[in-house]
């Protein structure tokens, strides 16, 4: 039985086509609004538009986010795996973690996770692209990496970092997210979720876990209330939105708010 938790509704700001002053502005604002979790992205060019366009890296915008926000989550909608050392991942992740606590007792940061893909980032920075069963299986090497690294840092996360793993492949993705992750995030329509979570508690019994933390994520940009009805009917209890700082729809924002603040008044 997965976890049925409150609706949370995430935010996608894609770090791309603007200045970082909007990308500031934007993250306030979307706190000041009531969103649970802000997300970024980690990639090194835009994904759409422009291809040579303005865009900023991940995890430096994450630790001013840290110091920067009071009461939301956040963290990358996914970090990609092969562009740091595991053992720096994890380190990074606790030091992010212990920023956000903000002399509180626990910090904020979710470690979202994937394998990687979009092959000009390889190109450009020197990295192996591989293909993609080499990318996933050094996903499922460094996971465990990083949570051996987080058990022995001095000091520990104020936390057990959540882990969200992004992607849908039966054979090693959804069993790292049986190993692994608090949240599965994926893109997979309502009608195909029953099947995928079956996968991954198949998978959870292989690697002897329990699975009812398991929160399931999916994306709401180019969807509306009756497929995101859908998506929470199938489990769904994380939405994310990707969302553009350049060009900022307020309203969009606080209509799914209104949406998610309607389903947990139920």
């Amino acid at each position: 039985m997965l976890l049925d938790t409150p609706v949370r509704l995430g935010v996608q700001i894609e770090p791309q086509h603007a200045t970082y002053p909007q990308i500031r502005e934007a993250a306030a604002r979307l706190e000041d609004l009531g969103v649970d979790i802000l997300f970024n992205w980690d990639h090194f060019f835009p994904l759409h538009g422009d291809p040579d366009g303005p865009h900023f890296e991940s995890w430096t915008m994450l630790a001013a986010w840290a110091e920067q926000t009071e009461r939301v989550e956040f963290g990358a909608l996914v970090n990609c795996n092969s562009y740091r050392n595991a053992d720096l991942q994890a380190d990074m992740a606790r030091t992010i973690d212990h920023i956000s606590a903000r002399g509180g007792d626990t910090g904020r940061f979710i470690f979202g996770t994937g394998s990687g893909w979009f092959e000009r980032d390889y190109d450009e920075y020197g990295y192996e692209f591989g293909t993609a069963g080499s990318r996933l299986t050094a996903l499922g090497q460094d996971l465990d990496r990083v949570v051996s690294r987080w058990g022995k840092l001095n000091p520990p996360p104020t936390r057990r970092i959540p882990i969200m793993i992004g992607g849908a492949g039966e054979q090693k993705t959804l069993r790292f997210v049986a190993r692994h992750a608090d949240i599965w995030h994926s893109f997979v329509p309502a009608e195909g979720l029953a099947h995928k979570i079956s996968v991954i508690e198949n998978w959870a019994e292989t690697e002897g876990r329990d699975l009812s933390g398991l929160i399931v994520s999916n994306e709401l940009k180019n969807r509306g209330e009756s497929d995101a009805d859908a998506l929470f009917d199938a489990g769904t209890r994380l939405f994310t939105l990707g969302w553009a700082p350049g060009s900022p729809d307020y309203d969009v924002v606080t209509r799914w708010l209104r949406w998610r603040d309607g389903k947990n008044a139920v």
